[in-house]
């Protein structure tokens, strides 16, 4: 079967209604992402980062898988398929989708603040200051905060390097370095970009459909079984 990755975005989880601060110039549901996404962020007051994730967490739970990501699952009837997402939702997972790479992070996970190795599922949606691992020290959330590295890269880059044809769909590709991973398709690995807006980099190898994630993959779908 011929491998399809796919490289997912917020635009996707927009159509389940789950918001990013860039929808709203810097603020992510009224924060100041600098006030609850960096580690200077935890450092300055973890009890309201703890908060702000409890209520995305909260939020990612009542969301539904749309369309986009069903079309994304079923995609896997007809390919090997390897999804590569920013998001931190696990809507692609509870659309169907087997094989996902979280770039940064999962909401539905803690770690260690001292061991970076010990993870933990969250049962439900709320995560207290005072729950700690088993070595004592408090749990933080299982996310990616800008300033921090992305452990994932060196496995995503593997898996975009291994593509027959790759999709981007629902980012911008403003942020880095995730925006950069197109770049280890192979040569003959066509590119195609999924969004109605305008994506930060305009390259020769993008086939643009300028359509929201649902309904682009749906022609997607026709031009890849075509």
């Amino acid at each position: 079967m011929k491998k399809v990755v796919v490289l997912s975005g917020a635009g996707v989880s927009a159509e389940s209604g789950l918001k990013t601060f860039r929808d709203s110039g810097g603020l992510w549901e009224s924060y100041e992402v600098h006030q609850v996404a960096t580690p200077e962020a935890w450092e300055a007051d973890p009890a309201l980062v703890q908060r702000f994730y409890n209520e995305r967490r909260k939020q990612a739970l009542e969301a539904e898988p749309n369309a986009g990501h069903l079309m994304i699952a079923e995609l896997e009837s007809y390919f090997q398929v390897e999804v590569v997402t920013q998001n931190v939702d696990d809507l692609h997972e509870r659309a169907g989708s087997s094989k996902v790479l979280h770039l940064h992070g999962e909401l539905r996970k803690v770690r260690s603040t001292i061991d970076p190795s010990l993870i933990y599922e969250v049962e439900g949606w709320e995560v207290k200051m005072g729950d700690t691992c088993e070595l004592g020290s408090q749990l933080r959330p299982h996310i990616v905060w800008f300033g921090e590295a992305v452990p994932e890269l060196t496995q995503a880059a593997s898996i975009v390097s291994g593509a027959e044809v790759l999709i981007i769909v629902g980012t911008s590709l403003n942020v880095y370095p995730a925006a950069s991973l197109w770049e280890y398709a192979s040569e003959e690995c066509p590119i195609y970009v999924i969004d109605p807006s305008q994506v930060a980099v305009n390259h020769p190898r993008f086939k643009f459909i300028k359509e929201k994630g649902s309904v682009g993959l749906k022609q997607l779908k026709e031009i890849l079984l075509g």
